[in-house]
């Protein structure tokens, strides 16, 4: 099965560095629910790292068979199947205690970025936390030449995709009810943002 896994050089990485920051974050915490799961790399190296917590991934249905490669090869007792979650429609699950979402919000549309944090607002449970990691830009302006190049690419992709300003994230996180708890700077000019509702 695992000749078939899907593979992505980012998350190889980046897994570390961003565990590095969830370790303390996610200490106490029971359950992650992961939006937009990708190929699934993600999802197993936590959950082997952090056995005390269930981690739920999730995405669109088209990416199940790839995560659940993943998944077969690892067999962890503490990593849920992946339940189908499109941001165009209603999220399956309540009472969320943490999400985490890595190098999303500059692939979906605006309108999508929109609905996430409607997602979030409905289903994170008072207290919870959010964690989304990728690159943004600060004061309307590009971090490094690479993300500038890196942003006309996903507008040559989808026209409605593209690097967002941190400020406007932290507009909507802040409507969904959301305060930033800290801004990381991560390896590959991507940053590391934590909120708390």
């Amino acid at each position: 099965m695992s000749v078939d896994k899907p593979f992505s050089q980012a998350c190889e990485n980046n897994k570390e560095p961003i565990l590095n920051i969830l370790k303390p974050l996610l200490a106490t915490c029971e359950k992650v629910l992961e939006v937009g799961s990708g190929t699934g790399q993600h999802s197993v190296h936590f959950a082997h790292a952090l056995p005390h917590l269930q981690w739920q991934a999730s995405d669109r249905a088209v990416n199940h068979a790839g995560i659940l490669s993943w998944h077969h090869d690892a067999q962890l007792s503490n990593l849920n199947a992946p339940i189908e979650l499109d941001l165009q429609n209603a999220w399956p699950l309540e009472d969320v205690p943490a999400i985490y979402t890595a190098n999303t919000l500059h692939i979906v549309s605006k309108d999508l970025v929109e609905r996430f944090f409607l997602g979030v607002k409905k289903h994170l449970r008072q207290q919870g936390l959010l964690i989304i990691y990728g690159p943004f830009n600060y004061d309307g302006q590009f971090t490094s030449s690479s993300n500038a190049a890196f942003h006309q690419h996903l507008l040559q992709r989808d026209p409605r995709s593209g690097i967002r300003d941190v400020e406007w994230i932290i507009e909507l996180a802040h409507q969904s009810g959301l305060d930033l708890l800290a801004d990381h700077a991560m390896p590959a000019n991507n940053r590391l943002l934590v909120f708390k509702r």
